[in-house]
């Protein structure tokens, strides 16, 4: 999951704790004792008793034997040492990840539901936990990765969540992934899937011709190991891949950290006119945006562009939203809003709009904070 991952001023990307005393989040109500597993990246353990939530330190990401071993420890310690029966169990709807298949046998064992919560739901569902939210909210949900509710591979989403359920009410326009999931890793290959779209083949060759781009543009072209994704990371990757700024990632979230700070490096620009389209189904579509990044020479004042131009895009998708569903509040989720230029341009724009604004301030906004927001929705009635 390519996300940018630097905090911006009163957020947190880690919440840490002392193994025997963990800190509560104050919830708005009593409830079912719940026990949330969280996703794949960046782990966390959540409990509730009573009106409080209990989020564990970082387990970290379970792709590896150790971090699975650490989250079965993380369980029975919080369960033991905040004496907790749950009565729920909940986890991602994803049935791969070892957090889904450790809830499972838990609600086997213990004879209790297991519900499945759609990831981008539970990032909003964990902001409004920690405000204390009445529903119903709209919601930004943007990050690298995460499985709809439809099966798709989501990221850039437009939410409202009322009373434990949500409803995709928008999305950002899908760009295919050329190689699938290697197009995470390499940003070049999500620049050449956005000329693509825009039918700038003879671009494609000139910029990519010595990386398979002939064969890339076949399986693009046939829909062959190329699936789509609405992701708001891929994009941030198309743009750096575009502007020349990361071809190849070296680390999780290199492309768009390096983005950010261009961007800050530069300062603020206007963002560019005509730089989206909104379509009738409630899409958001970038491709102009990118278009335009496609032929600029300063990588930096492409970042700056990029960062405005999105924010700008975004606020006006939201209040598009808010005057449609008359709803006046929107929560930031994702990995995304670790990004402190998106997040704090996108505020400004929709509180000059007259909507409330909320943000993950006690548990991370990314998928840190996944947990928080699965023992939400599960006591909120969620059933999938």
């Amino acid at each position: 999951m390519i996300v940018a991952t630097v905090p911006f001023e009163g957020t947190i990307a880690r919440r840490a704790i002392r193994a025997d005393t963990p800190v509560p989040i104050r919830l708005s109500e009593s409830g079912p004792p719940v026990l949330a597993l969280g996703g794949y990246f960046k782990n966390t353990v959540c409990v509730t008793r009573g009106d409080q939530a209990f989020l564990s330190q970082p387990v970290g990401n379970l792709d590896n034997p150790e971090s699975c071993r650490a989250l079965d420890e993380t369980v029975e310690h919080l369960l033991r040492t905040l004496q907790i029966e749950p009565a729920l169990v909940a986890h991602d709807l994803h049935p791969d990840f070892y957090s889904t298949r450790f809830a499972a046998a838990f609600a086997a064992r213990s004879g209790v539901p297991a519900i499945a919560v759609q990831h981008h739901h539970a990032h909003i569902a964990a902001v409004a936990a920690e405000h204390r939210l009445p529903a119903p909210l709209l919601g930004f949900a943007l990050d690298g990765v995460g499985l709809g509710s439809d099966g798709g591979i989501w990221g850039g989403e437009l939410l409202r969540v009322e009373a434990g359920a949500a409803e995709r009410i928008g999305h950002l326009r899908e760009l295919r992934l050329p190689g699938g999931d290697r197009a995470a890793r390499e940003p070049w290959r999500m620049a050449l899937s956005a000329l693509f779209e825009m039918g700038c083949l003879g671009e494609i060759e000139r910029r990519f011709a010595g990386r398979g781009s002939a064969i890339l543009t076949q399986m693009l072209s046939r829909g062959l190991n190329s699936p789509p994704t609405s992701s708001a990371g891929r994009w941030f990757d198309a743009a750096a891949g575009l502007l020349g700024v990361c071809q190849i990632s070296s680390y999780e979230g290199e492309a768009a950290m390096q983005l950010e700070r261009l961007a800050l490096g530069h300062g603020p620009v206007a963002a560019l006119q005509g730089g989206y389209r909104i379509g009738e189904d409630g899409s958001l579509d970038l491709l102009p945006l990118l278009a335009h990044l496609a032929g600029l020479g300063d990588a930096a004042y492409g970042a700056a562009l990029f960062h405005s131009t999105l924010a700008s895009a975004l606020a006006a998708w939201g209040c598009a939203a808010s005057d449609r569903t008359g709803v006046r509040s929107i929560a930031f989720g994702g990995g995304c809003f670790m990004n402190r230029i998106l997040a704090a341009d996108l505020r400004r724009r929709l509180e000059v709009a007259g909507l409330a604004v909320f943000e993950a301030r006690q548990a991370p906004p990314n998928d840190g904070g996944l947990a928080l927001g699965q023992a939400a929705a599960a006591r909120a009635g969620v059933r999938g």
